[in-house]
């Protein structure tokens, strides 16, 4: 049986502006079980952006839990955030953020330093990322020598490096043609198969439709959907 990675207890955002108190996201209660495979729906503006900032403690709760592998991170201050982020955390952004200057190689292996591990290592690991996701000839090649799909395929070895329990990815077809875009999700539906907890945020329903569960989120509210 799966246990729980995530777990949240009224998890909730409130922002205030001014005079104003804005509702980001109302208080959720879900768990995700190890292995997971998850979409997240929901129209712009309806709280998404911020559930996905919670679950990868780039942000924190207005009021709630949020518990990651037994760990309650709610209660932890910023550098047992960014620890959390570094070593549990695998992000996988839109706009790729890859460092221009850099080239594939040293773009997956640089994350690794952060952890203590040695660049002999950190090159050899990175080099076999990439052959995971099919760029092994691409490995000296900087992001503006790369497609925005080979780019994305980076940015899924990088965030792979440091061996994370779970993979966050912010629209990670959002910026690739139909082909790209197919492929970078098969590349994350072979990781998901060998274990790995996968949670996609995407407008895509053909996306959405190719996870196991799916959530929507509507004026913050989550709740259970079936496509």
């Amino acid at each position: 049986m799966k246990d729980d990675i995530i777990v949240t207890k009224d998890l909730c955002k409130t922002y205030v502006l001014g005079k104003i108190t804005v509702p980001a996201l109302k208080p959720t209660s879900i768990s995700i079980k190890r292995g997971d495979y998850i979409s997240i729906v929901g129209p712009s503006g309806s709280g998404k952006s911020t559930f996905m900032n919670l679950l990868g403690c780039l942000d924190t709760p207005t009021s709630g839990n949020l518990i990651i592998e037994g760990t309650d991170v709610s209660k932890l201050n910023e550098n047992q955030l960014a620890k959390i982020r570094r070593e549990k955390i695998g992000f996988i952004f839109q706009k790729y953020n890859l460092i221009p200057t850099l080239n594939a190689i040293d773009n997956v292996a640089l994350s690794m330093s952060f952890v203590g591990i040695n660049l002999k290592t950190r090159l050899k690991r990175a080099e076999e990322l990439l052959g995971l996701v099919d760029l092994s000839k691409r490995i000296s090649h900087k992001p503006s020598e790369l497609s925005g799909g080979e780019q994305q395929r980076v940015a899924i070895a990088r965030a792979l490096s440091n061996k994370p329990s779970i993979i966050l990815a912010d629209e990670p077809t959002g910026n690739v043609d139909t082909k790209s875009g197919d492929k970078i999700m098969n590349i994350l539906e072979d990781i998901n198969s060998q274990g790995e907890t996968i949670i996609i945020v995407t407008h895509d329903l053909d996306i959405a439709k190719r996870a196991n569960r799916n959530l929507y989120i509507h004026d913050g509210e989550v709740v259970e959907a079936a496509y």
